[in-house]
């Protein structure tokens, strides 16, 4: 593992902000200071703010425009054609309800196809994940959450996300699509965290190193791997939380370094080993 001066960090995909409130975050998360005193209890969801539409008007891809853009996000890859089918059902059916939910700024079919689906293959790629629960922390559309779980259906998904209508979204997208192995639930991640335990937690397009560790510093015995889905400035989020890992017991194992083709930027996979997984 090498660590390398990047840019300053930001949310991971770095090209790929969802509105604010949207991701599932948990308000007391926010950035707080060294030795800022915890809440006692995350306060209650608040209610869910009107949104001005960002893609609204967009015209929306065709299947086959989607389909002709996965085939060349993947030419490298050994990913079966079922699989890219049901890719690209899924981005069509975000794509849609990206004109009346603010889901994603990515809405170019070569863009979807290499930062939300080739991005989460390879990651399936690199973990082993037959037969483990795996967490998708504030989901959003539905990733990386539905490409993992159509990737690996010997694995158990669950999606979630504060944000209600988004939740309900991919809900309603798991039932359509027929994923016997996601479901979907409107939730902060530690409060399932509290009742539940997993293998795998994901996070993607969230915070930085050292708000996702805070995030779960309550919970963290309830994980066994922490896995951050991260872009080129990955270095300087591990260096800027590394403080923070270490008093939470969350321990970097691995890092997976990865480009993404037609020069759309660099990716990396975290792996933090969690309290979980080392007897704390």
């Amino acid at each position: 593992m090498s660590v390398e001066d990047g840019p300053s960090p930001q949310n991971e995909p770095d090209d790929d902000p969802q509105p604010a409130g949207a991701r599932g975050e948990d308000p007391a998360s926010a950035a707080q200071t060294e030795g800022a005193p915890e809440a006692e209890e995350p306060a209650e969801p608040e209610a869910e703010a009107e949104e001005e539409i960002l893609f609204a008007d967009l015209a929306l891809p065709s299947l086959d425009e989607i389909r002709s853009a996965l085939d060349w996000a993947f030419e490298k890859e050994d990913a079966p054609a079922e699989y890219l089918d049901r890719c690209a059902e899924h981005a069509v059916i975000v794509q849609a309800a990206n004109r009346r939910m603010n889901l994603t700024k990515i809405v170019e079919p070569k863009d979807i196809a290499a930062k939300h689906y080739l991005d989460c293959w390879r990651t399936t790629r690199l973990l082993p994940l037959l037969g483990r629960t795996v967490l998708d922390i504030g989901t959003g559309a539905g990733y990386p959450g539905i490409p993992v779980a159509l990737s690996e259906p010997n694995a158990h998904v669950v999606l979630v996300d504060s944000t209600t209508k988004k939740a309900e979204f991919v809900g309603e997208t798991i039932e359509k699509m027929v994923i016997p192995n996601a479901e979907a639930l409107a939730i902060r991640a530690e409060e399932y965290l509290l009742r539940n335990k997993v293998d795998v937690a994901l996070v993607r397009a969230l915070s930085s190193v050292r708000e996702n560790v805070r995030l779960l510093r309550k919970v963290r015995h309830s994980l066994h791997d922490l896995i951050m889905m991260k872009g080129p400035s990955w270095s300087r989020e591990v260096r800027a939380g590394e403080r923070e890992a270490e008093r939470l017991g969350f321990r970097l194992d691995t890092v997976w370094e990865h480009e993404l083709p037609g020069e759309l930027g660099g990716r990396a996979v975290l792996v933090y080993r969690a309290p979980g997984s080392q007897g704390m």
